[in-house]
C-alpha cells in the first residue's frame, strides 16, 4: 500500500541516519515522473552504494504509481471472472490515445495493453477496443469536424467535463463490483491475474505502461517550456510598452518646456 511504501521505502541498513532516510523517502515520494525517480536512484547509488532488493521492489511500486498518475488512472483492479487487470482512466479520450501512440515505435501501443472506449466517447455506434501491438490510425478516432478547429475542440472538451461530473470518487470504492466500469475509458491487461505470478505483476504493468507514460511526460515538459517562453515574451512586450509610454511622457514634458 501507499502507507507501507511511505513508511518503509528505504531500509534502515541502507541509510542509517533516520533524519536523512526520512528526507530521502520524501524526495522519492514527491518525484513527479519515472525519469526523476531514476535520477534519485542514481544519486543514491553514488552516495550510499548499490540498491538492495527490498528497496528495488519498493521503487518499482513508486514507478508504477507515477505511471498511473501520468496516465490519469484512478482505479486498478482484477476482474475475477476473467483475470483481466482493469485500469480506469476517466479523462482518457480516443484522440489522446491516438496521439500518444503516434509517438511510440511503429505508431502502435505496447503489446498487451488494450484500451476500451465506451461508445459515448467515440464517433461509432458501439464500444471501441484498441488492441495493443497494432498501429493506431489517428483518422479513425478523430471526426473531420474536430480535426483543425480549435473552437470545436474546446466545445468537445466542455462536453467531456460535463460527462466527467458523474464519475464516482475512487476513494469510496471497495471492489471492482462497486464501479460500472463499462461506462468509462479504461486500459486492460488481459489475463494478468491468471497468467502472471502476483510477485511479478508490477513488472508486467510497468512494461506496458512506461512507454506511453514517457510520451505523456515529454509532452508535458514541452508544454511547460512553451508556457514559460510565452510568459517571458509577454513580460518583454509589457516592459517595452511601459518604456515606450514613459518615453512619450518625457518627450511631452520636454516639448511643453518649449511652449508647444
Amino acid at each position: 500500500s501507499d502507507e507501507a511504501i511511505a513508511s518503509y521505502l528505504i531500509p534502515d541498513s541502507y541509510i542509517e541516519d533516520a533524519k536523512e532516510r526520512s528526507k530521502q523517502e520524501g524526495v522519492a515520494r514527491l518525484a513527479e515522473s519515472t525519469a526523476r525517480l531514476v535520477e534519485i536512484t542514481n544519486e543514491w547509488k553514488d552516495k550510499y552504494g548499490g540498491i538492495p532488493s527490498e528497496l528495488q521492489n519498493n521503487l518499482k511500486s513508486l514507478h508504477l504509481n507515477s505511471c498511473l498518475r501520468q496516465l490519469g488512472i484512478d482505479i486498478v483492479g482484477l476482474d475475477e471472472s476473467t483475470g483481466d487487470c482493469i485500469l480506469r482512466s476517466p479523462g482518457l479520450r480516443p484522440r489522446h490515445w491516438a496521439m500518444i501512440c503516434s509517438q511510440l515505435p511503429r505508431g502502435a501501443p505496447p503489446k498487451g495493453l488494450d484500451v476500451v472506449f465506451p461508445a459515448r466517447f467515440t464517433f461509432s455506434t458501439g464500444d471501441v477496443e484498441i488492441t495493443g501491438g497494432k498501429k493506431v490510425d489517428l483518422d479513425e478516432f478523430i471526426s473531420p469536424n474536430y480535426a483543425d478547429d480549435d473552437e470545436e475542440w474546446d466545445a468537445l472538451d466542455e462536453e467531456e467535463v460535463e460527462a466527467m461530473k458523474e464519475i464516482s470518487s475512487a476513494s469510496t470504492i471497495k471492489n471492482m463490483q462497486d464501479v460500472e466500469i463499462q461506462n468509462y475509458p479504461r486500459f486492460v491487461v488481459k489475463k494478468l491475474g491468471t497468467s502472471v505470478d502476483e510477485g511479478s505483476r508490477v513488472d508486467s504493468l510497468l512494461k506496458v505502461l512506461l512507454p506511453p507514460t514517457k510520451v505523456v511526460f515529454t509532452k508535458q515538459e514541452k508544454d511547460k517550456e512553451k508556457a514559460k517562453l510565452a510568459a517571458e515574451l509577454r513580460d518583454k512586450r509589457e516592459a517595452i510598452a511601459r518604456q515606450k509610454k514613459e518615453q512619450e511622457k518625457l518627450n511631452s514634458r520636454r516639448l511643453g518646456g518649449f511652449g508647444y
